[in-house]
């Protein structure tokens, strides 16, 4: 049944997760707000929203370890896997895409969430710091996009960003309705399921409830991210996949932390302090060739990015 917990809270969660940013993006366009801004706070937080419950409900369920495992090894497998595995179908031109910019923020918030973890347990002042550093990057980027749609260049900005995730201008307020309250039922609900078989799960098979969060949690709330990149690698439009990952990677650490360290404390295990921590911030590392080389990243570089994720996964069978 704890298994059964797990997979039918991450289906709820996905569908929900999913619901809201269709419903919430097609509401705010429908209210006046610029999409360009939907893009930045409503889709943003919406597809980010399955980690977020999950990691409060941890703290609530008084499991704090899957909640960082979760955010911890969900950085890990966007870069790792996420990157990797697509590559192996076809070839991604990351090259065409400028995420300087946004890759040196991702490492900036990586440094500081590890040093804020060195200071732990995380509590509410280093959430605060966390959201204060979301702040200002959301700041900067808003202002870098207005400023790339007014020069009429910059990667991945559409033609008045009419391709916003979910938008449908046909789509009914009733439509909109149903969306918006599926996704605020399902959210909370797949988040309790999953966190509450996790849980069992790690009690039963005496597996670290960090260890959870770091592998079955982890690679279950990136499910999405995988998908539709390889979905766009096939179709040969992963593109902007770079800065997708690395943009994500920047939310899970700033909001998503930041918000849960506000929920409750969240005590630091020696593992992740001595290894997990930095194996993400390696594999941050390992995106710099491609960003400021400007490197495409082909199934030579999707099979090496895979094979590490597989051998740091692989390790936990080991322990």
């Amino acid at each position: 049944m704890d298994w059964l917990y797990v997979a039918v809270g991450l289906v709820i969660l996905l569908l929900g997760g999913d619901a809201l940013v269709r419903g919430a993006v097609n509401l705010s366009l429908r209210l006046g707000v610029p999409a360009l801004i939907v893009s930045l706070t409503i889709v943003a937080f919406g597809t980010s929203a399955p980690e977020l419950l999950i990691s409060v409900g941890a703290v609530l369920e008084d499991v704090p370890g899957i909640a960082l495992g979760n955010v911890i090894g969900s950085n890990t497998a966007n870069i790792l896997l996420v990157l990797g595995l697509p590559a192996l179908l076809a070839p991604m031109h990351t090259s065409e895409c400028d995420s300087r910019r946004n890759y040196l923020f991702m490492i900036a918030a990586s440094l500081v969430f590890i040093a804020l973890c060195f200071l732990g347990p995380l509590t509410w002042w280093h959430g605060l710091i966390l959201l204060a550093g979301l702040g200002l990057i959301l700041g900067d980027t808003f202002r870098a996009a207005m400023s790339h749609r007014a020069n009429g260049s910059g990667c991945a900005l559409s033609e008045d960003e009419e391709e916003v995730e979910g938008a449908d201008p046909e789509m009914s307020g009733t439509k909109i309705t149903i969306y918006i309250v599926l996704g605020l039922i399902g959210l909370p609900l797949g988040a309790e399921l999953l966190v509450e078989g996790a849980e069992n799960l790690a009690r039963t098979f005496g597996v670290p409830e960090t260890v959870i969060g770091l592998t079955l949690v982890a690679l279950g709330t990136s499910l999405p991210e995988l998908a539709t990149t390889v979905m766009a690698a096939l179709r040969r439009q992963a593109d902007v996949a770079l800065g997708n990952v690395i943009g994500s990677n920047m939310f899970n650490l700033l909001a998503i932390m930041g918000i849960t360290s506000l929920v409750g404390p969240l005590p630091v295990a020696r593992g992740l302090l001595h290894f997990d921590l930095w194996v993400m911030l390696g594999a941050s590392v390992l995106l710099a060739p491609f960003v400021f080389c400007r490197i495409d990243i082909t199934r030579g570089w999707g099979f090496l990015l895979t094979a590490l994720y597989l051998a740091y996964v692989g390790r936990f069978v080991f322990i």
